[in-house]
């Protein structure tokens, strides 16, 4: 392999254009952005050229490493995530009252770690929506819906969010994750305790005959599509045990694919279980459609190719950025994920820790406790970073969109994306999370 000094810089631009192409595409170029082909199309224009410079350049080997090892394991896991979520569908219309609302939100943040922020978030949405039907102030309802089950409440496990997934990968172990707990417990509590007091306070400002519409209007919750929760935990345990540490042979150059990839082979067995057991009534109440997964694979094969550069170059001049304090780490790693996607913004930031680590760690960090070849205090950092500030705008993360698209479907009128900031996540979850960041990072 060539040394990495040879990768030069501006091989990383193709990365920038295809994060921006992600963050501005949907605002200034709606309509064409909304077609899966030309996510593709772009990926594929910015993606070509980096495989020739990778291939030429001599970098064949990173370029395979990207693909194979991060990009595959990465779609298999979402895309199981995403057809077993879909197959369960909670219907039902209970009183919209600020307790009722909290629970909802509260049971949403505990499934987020456990199926995915996308998954608990599609879980959930249209059973929030319909309980607060006869409610006219429900806007704050969905912008806490968006901080608390689309991204806080994914931080616990790698099954949470994307960039928890990548670092696991990366050699943090599963169990890992639950050291975050924490962090987790408090900017929950938090989130759940101020939204109960502002939907107390709308609440006080409803109109009473829609409120007495509202303890009309009564339908049991009925939870279908049970036997998707078994298909569901058997996720769970297959990212749990298989891996290189509880199987090391995984590991070994000489392994068949077969063995380095049977959790990827597991996982695609209980997606077919689940699509095959699962009533097609279930998923049609659901509007379960393959749109969104194909979208995500779309734009994240550009991403996965076109960073491969910009994570050697990292690696190497991790040195000279000047970041290195825990605090550092997080609110960097927090304020790109903000406004590009938090799976690569975690895994670039993973690639400059690494990277400092290689090159030789401050005294303040050098004593510290390794996990997964950097210190914990900086995986931390990356890991609150990452999914905490996903949560900062609509674009932070994939769920937060399609929340917000349900949302205004559903004839309930959301904020700009800079009245999103500056009304809600701001003065709201900015707040929030530097008390994180003081007390735990």
């Amino acid at each position: 392999m060539k040394d990495i000094n040879n990768i030069p810089l501006w091989s990383s631009i193709p990365f920038v254009i295809m994060l921006l192409a992600i963050a501005i595409g949907p605002l200034i170029a709606e309509k064409w952005w909304e077609h899966n082909k030309n996510k593709l199309l772009v990926s594929l224009f910015l993606g070509i050229p980096v495989i020739i410079l990778m291939l030429v350049s001599g970098f064949s080997e990173n370029l395979l490493d990207t693909i194979i090892y991060d990009y595959v394991p990465f779609m298999v896991l979402l895309g199981t995530l995403f057809i077993i979520t879909g197959g369960i569908h909670i219907s039902g219309d209970i009183k919209a009252t600020p307790l009722n609302n909290t629970l909802f939100l509260g049971i949403g943040y505990i499934l987020a770690s456990i199926m995915g922020t996308t998954g608990a978030a599609m879980l959930l949405i249209r059973p929030v929506i319909m309980t607060n039907s006869e409610r006219r102030f429900t806007t704050h309802t969905i912008l806490f819906f968006i901080a608390a089950v689309a991204n806080c409440g994914g931080l616990l496990t790698p099954l949470g969010d994307p960039p928890l997934f990548m670092l696991y990968l990366r050699g943090a172990e599963f169990s890992w994750f639950t050291n975050l707990f924490p962090e987790w417990i408090f900017a929950g509590t938090l989130l759940l305790l101020i939204y109960f007091f502002v939907d107390r306070h709308y609440y006080k400002k409803e109109d009473w005959v829609d409120l007495a519409e509202d303890h009309i209007q009564i339908k049991p919750i009925r939870v279908t599509g049970n036997i998707n929760f078994i298909f569901l935990l058997g996720v769970v345990l297959a990212v749990a045990f298989i891996n290189k540490g509880n199987i090391p042979q995984m590991g070994d150059e000489s392994a068949s694919l077969l063995l380095k990839y049977l959790r990827e082979i597991i996982l695609v067995v209980f997606a077919a279980m689940s699509l095959f057991f699962t009533k097609a009534e279930i998923r049609k109440n659901n509007n379960f459609s393959w749109s969104p997964i194909i979208e995500v694979a779309y734009l994240f094969l550009g991403i996965f190719i076109t960073m491969a550069p910009a994570l050697i170059w990292l690696a190497k001049n991790a040195a000279s950025f000047g970041v290195t304090e825990p605090w550092q780490f997080l609110y960097a790693s927090g304020t790109l994920s903000s406004f590009l996607d938090n799976t690569p913004t975690a895994v670039a930031f993973y690639d400059l820790a690494h990277g400092l680590t290689s090159a030789g760690l401050p005294a303040s960090l050098s004593h510290l406790t390794m996990v997964a070849g950097i210190p914990e205090i900086l995986l931390k950092a990356i890991c609150v970073g990452a999914v905490f500030f996903g949560s900062m705008t609509y674009i932070g993360n994939g769920p937060n969109f399609m929340v917000k698209s349900i949302a205004e479907e559903s004839g309930i009128k959301m904020p700009s994306f800079f009245g999103y900031m500056y009304k809600f996540s701001l003065i709201i979850l900015l707040p929030i999370y530097i008390l994180v960041q003081l007390l735990f990072v």
